[in-house]
């Protein structure tokens, strides 16, 4: 696929490079994409690790993934995960850069939440959002790099979408932005309890990493077990599986990123040794969010859902509620009001679910005294709790935690109760309050 730079103010596209600112699922894996069968599977800079060190590989999201790898069942992963660390190659992300004197003007017109007054090197999470509707465009992370430069990741099953849906509102927004988005680029999530210390002894950059915290974002070398060192990678705390955690992010458009991306992660492994740090696929990634409360998009989130539907209003900045200006406005700001109050509300909630007997997978229906009232979106037995969990679409008004409903799982009611998310405690590592 062709890396390429989109400048708002002029319609030709042209090979460019980002400058990063110097500031400072085996078969039950849903796998989503809307890359076309037709098309060849991609390949991340560490398929030919995987490979090496026994993963099985399944397609996702339009690439090569590894589902888990042999030296341990998915959870035995999970709880490895859980107890210590694990490392995972989420390289079919797509990195961009939004740069320019107007990217965080349209940033504030695409999704619901503020940008102009983020401190440098923090980011958050955020929803592009479609015009009109107010539906789900992606669900995406969003960090300021620089006084004018934003780093962007969203999801590999939405590339197609995304890059249309980019270009088009950087067309009609016609401000000075320049979009470019880091194709051929490795990112891995190291990702548990163990995570800090591990990085920590990789690192050669002084970096206190008790003073960085949940969403904070730095510019680092890391050792490299020839005695060498990586070119600067960029390193974000946060995480999609509960735990404390980091995201590593090697710029392909400025770097060699297939082998620095190698290399880093074998320095990452011979470093924290097995008893500390292990591989992980899609099969724990998945079982590990779901524990998390986190969303997949494509199955609990759409185009067809708002941010208020899914419970993440807690995106819409305090002034966008009362400003507006972003896409969708006009249909979600009314729904953060309940009907009873004088808003629209909304209709269904995402909630979560502990089912009794099978577990419920996505498509399931939730029904209460015989009338269906929502859907299943995700399902998995539960590692940690040794429970069968869920997160679905409900009817408002029986969405709060402690309401008894009945989930239809193959062919038979089983018994489910409304349940708060996350259904494991969060480790992230905050700044305190």
């Amino acid at each position: 696929m062709k890396s390429f730079t989109r400048i708002a103010r002029a319609s030709p596209r042209v090979k460019a490079s980002a400058s990063l600112s110097a500031a400072g699922r085996l078969s039950s894996i849903r796998c989503a994409s809307n890359v076309s069968s037709g098309e060849p599977l991609k390949k991340t800079p560490l398929y030919d690790f995987h490979v090496a060190n026994g993963a099985k590989m399944v397609p996702f999201a339009g690439y090569h993934m590894p589902v888990q790898y042999s030296s341990l069942s998915l959870a035995d992963s999970h709880h490895f995960t859980r107890n210590h660390a694990s490392l995972f190659d989420v390289s079919h992300m797509v990195q961009h850069i939004f740069k320019g004197p107007a990217a965080a003007a349209f940033l504030e017109k695409v999704t619901p939440s503020s940008w102009s007054n983020v401190a440098p090197m923090s980011g958050k999470l955020t929803t592009f959002l479609w015009p009109g509707t107010g539906g789900i465009v992606d669900d995406t992370i969003v960090t300021r790099i620089g006084e004018d430069e934003f780093y962007v990741v969203t999801n590999g099953a939405c590339l197609d979408k995304d890059t249309k849906y980019i270009d088009e509102e950087l067309g009609k927004f016609g401000g000075d932005v320049q979009w470019t988005r880091l194709d051929g680029s490795g990112l891995v999530a190291l990702q548990g309890p163990q995570a800090a210390e591990i990085l920590s002894e990789v690192l050669a950059t002084d970096i206190n990493l008790k003073d960085f915290y949940f969403g904070n974002t730095v510019q680092a070398e890391l050792k490299l077990a020839d005695g060498g060192k990586t070119h600067p990678v960029l390193i974000s705390r946060g995480g999609y599986t509960g735990e404390d955690g980091f995201e590593i992010s090697f710029n392909g458009k400025l770097y060699p990123a297939l082998e620095s991306t190698v290399k880093a992660v074998e320095s990452l492994i011979k470093t924290a040794g097995p008893e500390r740090l292990q591989m992980a696929g899609l099969g724990a990634r998945d079982s590990l969010r779901l524990e998390a409360g986190m969303c997949l998009y494509g199955h609990d989130l759409d185009d067809t859902t708002t941010p208020v539907e899914a419970g993440l209003s807690w995106i819409i900045s305090p002034e966008r509620r009362k400003a507006g200006g972003f896409h969708g406005a006009e249909i979600i700001l009314p729904q953060l009001t309940p009907k009873s109050k004088g808003g629209s509300g909304v209709e269904r909630r995402r909630v979560g679910f502990v089912v009794q007997g099978a577990p419920a997978r996505e498509g399931a229906e939730i029904q209460k005294d015989g009338q269906t009232i929502g859907t299943i979106t995700s399902g998995v037995p539960s590692p940690t709790l040794g429970k069968n969990i869920a997160m679905g679409y409900i009817k408002d008004g029986q969405h709060k935690a402690g309401t008894e409903v009945d989930v239809v799982v193959r062919g038979r009611k089983r018994q489910a109760v409304v349940t708060k998310m996350p259904f494991t405690p969060a480790k992230y590592w905050k700044a305190p309050a």
